[in-house]
């Protein structure tokens, strides 16, 4: 199986599925990460220092492939030529799952790229639309939960992958870690709370299926449900 997420910014797929990806990795999935910006704009570091950052956290999640779209920070929407671009992605490495950004969040690149990924994962399946590799469609698509809250319909244990899915995080040195005296701003990710506020959405999630760590994820399609010997109830 391959998994694929399409994200706007790097460290968007570590941050949001970081414990989902290594989980799905050890359970014998393919991951292929994809970042439709260089995060250009970002208030802290620059782009060659993401891409370094980035590469220091594939050592830890070992995808089977990283790409950069290099769309433009703040600033791509869906052209035809940008539609094209993530429609070739997808259909090159073929996922039977794409992860992407959530769909209503604080920074507006989040929901515009979730709405970008999922058109572009539909019009991958026409035939008509012709690329350099052939028509092909995602089975799932699930959208992250990021800064705001929202109701998640699937929660993926997490617990035993916590402590790595913290390591993919931190390997963003220049998005989380303020230093006195540096000379870029402190940001609303350098807070004294935002891995405890990290932590207490992980928790919550895993308290929804009676685990300690859990990541939640829209889906928009109906999923079918299991025979009843495989449901796990948690004691009440």
């Amino acid at each position: 199986m391959v998994v694929m997420t399409l994200m706007a910014h790097p460290d968007d797929a570590e941050l949001s599925c970081g414990g989902t990806l290594l989980r799905w990795r050890a359970e014998g999935a393919h991951i292929v990460l994809v970042d439709l910006t260089a995060g250009q704009l970002g208030s802290r570091g620059t782009s060659a220092q993401r891409y370094a950052e980035a590469q220091k956290a594939n050592q830890i999640l070992r995808p089977l492939a990283r790409v950069c779209l290099g769309l433009e920070d703040g600033f791509f929407h869906e052209s035809r030529e940008v539609l094209l671009e993530v429609i070739e992605v997808i259909r090159q490495f073929r996922p039977q799952i794409v992860l992407t950004n959530a769909l209503r969040d604080r920074h507006p690149d989040h929901s515009r790229a979730a709405r970008l990924v999922e058109r572009a994962a539909f019009l991958a399946g026409l035939r008509r639309i012709q690329t350099n590799h052939p028509a092909y469609r995602p089975s799932w698509i699930l959208f992250a939960i990021q800064d705001q809250w929202i109701t998640p319909s699937l929660v993926v244990d997490i617990t035993p992958y916590w402590a790595d899915k913290l390591r993919l995080v931190q390997a963003y040195e220049s998005q989380f870690f303020y230093r006195e005296g540096e000379k870029e701003p402190a940001t609303y990710l350098t807070r004294a709370d935002f891995f405890p506020h990290l932590e207490a959405r992980a928790r919550e999630m895993g308290h929804f299926i009676g685990v300690a760590y859990g990541e939640g994820f829209v889906i928009r399609s109906p999923v079918a449900s299991p025979p009843l010997s495989a449901w796990h109830f948690p004691q009440r």
